[in-house]
C-alpha cells in the first residue's frame, strides 16, 4: 500500500526480491496540470509496468477493501506513504501484521511531513524506521531503522530521494528478519515524540528578523514545495538556495550588496547570500543572472 514517488523503491525492492504480491493498493488517480488530466500515482504506474494487480479504493471503511483483502489473503501488508488510515479490522487481517516504512527516526517527527520538518528544525540526522502498525499515528513498535546524516545544504527534495532508497533497504532487512524470527520490536517513548504536520503556503514567507541559519533551514526545508518566498526590489520571488554568512550590521531585510552578489541582512547579526531564486512567472536563475537582468534595465 503506497502512493507517491517515495513508495516506489520499496515496491521495486519487493519485486526484485521475488516476493509474491497479490495486490498493490494506492490512492485514486487525480487530475493534474492545466488540463486537469486524470493522472495515475507513481506506485500505480510502476505496478502496472510490472504486471501487478492494482486496487484504488476511495475508502477503506466501507467494507469493500476489507473484503478484497480477505480474498487476497496476504501474510503481510507493507504500507509506505499510502495516505489513508487503516482501520483496526484491516490492521488485524494479515498474520504478520502491517509494517509501515516511515521517513524519520521515530518517535521524532510523527506525521505527514517528517523529511521537511527535520530540515526545518535544523536536525543533523534523519533516517527511516520500519514499524509494526497500530491504531495510532506512527505510534507502533519500532522494528528496524536506518540512519543518515543530513547534508549542510541538503534540501527536502534531495533527502526525500535518499530516504526512499534507504527505506527500501530497511524494508528488505525487516522482511528477512520477520522470516527468520530475529526481530525484537521496541516500544516508542512517546515523551520524546514530535509532530510533523503537512506543510502549508503560510510557512513560505521569510522573516528576515530570524537568524541566517534559521532562514537557511527554512529555504532548504520548503524546497521543492512550497518554496520560501520574499519580496526583492519590490517584486515577489521564490528563494531556492542561499548560504548563511557571519556578520550583518544592518536592519534585517536590508539588501547590503546587489552588484555581483546578493546579500541580505538577517537577525542575530547575521546575513545570507542568495544563490538561486525564481522571480514570479519566470524560471529559476542564479542571483548573479537576476542582478544582471536588473542592471540591464
Amino acid at each position: 500500500m503506497g502512493t507517491p514517488d517515495f513508495a516506489v523503491p520499496c515496491l521495486a525492492r519487493l519485486v526484485r526480491d521475488g516476493h509474491e504480491l497479490p495486490g498493490v493498493f494506492c490512492q485514486p488517480d487525480k487530475p493534474k496540470g492545466r488540463g486537469y488530466t486524470l493522472t495515475p500515482p507513481p506506485v500505480k504506474e510502476f505496478a502496472l509496468e510490472h504486471g501487478l494487480t492494482v486496487f484504488q479504493p476511495s475508502s477503506l471503511r466501507d467494507g469493500e477493501a476489507l473484503s478484497t483483502l480477505r480474498t487476497l489473503s496476504p501474510e503481510l501488508i507493507v504500507v509506505v506513504a499510502y495516505g489513508k488510515i487503516l482501520p483496526p479490522e484491516l490492521l488485524a487481517l494479515p498474520p504478520l501484521g502491517c509494517v509501515n516504512i516511515h521517513a524519520s527516526l521515530l518517535p521524532r517527527w510523527r506525521g505527514a511531513a517528517p523529511i521537511q520538518r527535520a530540515i526545518l528544525a535544523g536536525d543533523k540526522q534523519s533516517g527511516v524506521c520500519s514499524m509494526q502498525m497500530d491504531a495510532g499515528m506512527d505510534t507502533g513498535d519500532i522494528l528496524l531503522s536506518g540512519v543518515t546524516e543530513i547534508g549542510e545544504n541538503e534540501t527536502s527534495g534531495e533527502l526525500f530521494v535518499r530516504l526512499s532508497l534507504l527505506g527500501a533497504q530497511v524494508l528488505a532487512d525487516t522482511i528477512t528478519a520477520l522470516q527468520d524470527g530475529s526481530l525484537y520490536p521496541q516500544k516508542q517513548d512517546s515523551s520524546l515524540a514530535t509532530a510533523a504536520p503537512m506543510l502549508t503556503k503560510a510557512e513560505a514567507p521569510i522573516d528576515w528578523r530570524r537568524s541566517a541559519r534559521e532562514i537557511h533551514n527554512q529555504v532548504r526545508g520548503l524546497n521543492p514545495w512550497p518554496c520560501a518566498t520574499a519580496e526583492l526590489f519590490g517584486s515577489p520571488v521564490k528563494i531556492l538556495e542561499l548560504r548563511p554568512l557571519e556578520g550583518g550590521g544592518a536592519q534585517p531585510g536590508t539588501i547590503t550588496e546587489s552588484r555581483k552578489r546578493l546579500i541580505i541582512a538577517c537577525g542575530g547579526n547575521s546575513s545570507v547570500e542568495v544563490i538561486t531564486l525564481q522571480p514570479a512567472g519566470k524560471k529559476a536563475m542564479s542571483a548573479a543572472a537576476f542582478l544582471a537582468g536588473r542592471s540591464g534595465r
